[in-house]
């Protein structure tokens, strides 16, 4: 994008997952919360569900992103026993469910400081 035009959502929906902490979790809402657009949490999803196609410079942290229950979406054998290795890694506790207790590793976002930048594409 150049420097006059908003970056579209999907670039949006990645300058906030990089955002999200190590050891941190977020929801797919949370995210499209963020971004003034509460309805968003699927395409959320698709904006991440793309990654496996985009290769950048800034790798994306995908794997800090679970739904509202604070369950890993993918089923096991689809990808969601990587996400699992991958958040443990980090110090979260994934218990054999793909379960993670959002009361512990919840990240609550950002400043609205931050989501202007982001919204205004220049993050």
């Amino acid at each position: 994008c150049g420097p006059m035009s908003a970056p579209n959502f999907y670039e949006q929906v990645y300058a906030v997952v990089r955002r999200i902490p190590r050891g941190r979790v977020t929801s797919y809402g949370r995210v499209a919360e963020m971004l003034g657009r509460p309805w968003a949490a699927r395409a959320v999803g698709y904006a991440l569900g793309a990654l496996r196609q985009k290769h950048g410079a800034k790798p994306i942290p995908w794997q800090r992103v679970v739904n509202s229950q604070g369950r890993i979406s993918l089923p096991l054998m689809a990808g969601g026993g990587h996400q699992a290795d991958l958040l443990r890694a980090e110090g979260v506790a994934v218990d054999k469910e793909l379960r993670i207790d959002l009361s512990v590793y919840l990240w609550e976002g950002l400043h609205l400081v931050e989501i202007d930048d982001i919204l205004a594409g220049r993050s």
